[in-house]
């Protein structure tokens, strides 16, 4: 995959690839018209591979953008992999706690993590 990046007005997504975690960090408003760029780039990670998402940046979590991350996560984990969610603002910690998500998926909220720092260390 690679180091790749999705631009679009309201939405901008980074993507880069070391061993089995996928590193994703997405700026801008999830919603039903940029959601399918975001599914598109959780799709492209191995089933198996760690997938961190930064939300740090994410302003809106539509409701179709949580349904997103529920799909992703349940392929993820049926592959033997992980979707972990890295630092999402309070809009974004307050969508995940009312869903219900936050005690499916991983959410992260220090740095660094220790994923990356043994993915860095072995690649």
């Amino acid at each position: 995959m690679g180091d790749m990046g999705k631009r679009g007005d309201r939405f901008y997504i980074e993507v880069s690839e070391r061993g089995r975690v996928v590193d994703v960090r997405a700026t801008g408003e999830v919603d039903i018209a940029t959601v399918g760029a975001l599914r598109s780039v959780l799709w492209a990670a191995p089933a198996d591979s760690v997938l961190r998402l930064d939300l740090t940046g994410v302003r809106v979590l539509s409701t179709a953008g949580v349904r997103a991350l529920v799909a992703a996560h349940l392929r993820l984990r049926a592959g033997g992999g992980e979707l972990v969610l890295v630092r999402p603002g309070p809009t974004v910690a307050r969508v995940l706690r009312a869903t219900g998500l936050h005690r499916v998926v991983r959410v992260v909220t220090d740095t660094p993590d220790p994923i990356a720092d043994r993915a860095l260390i072995a690649a």
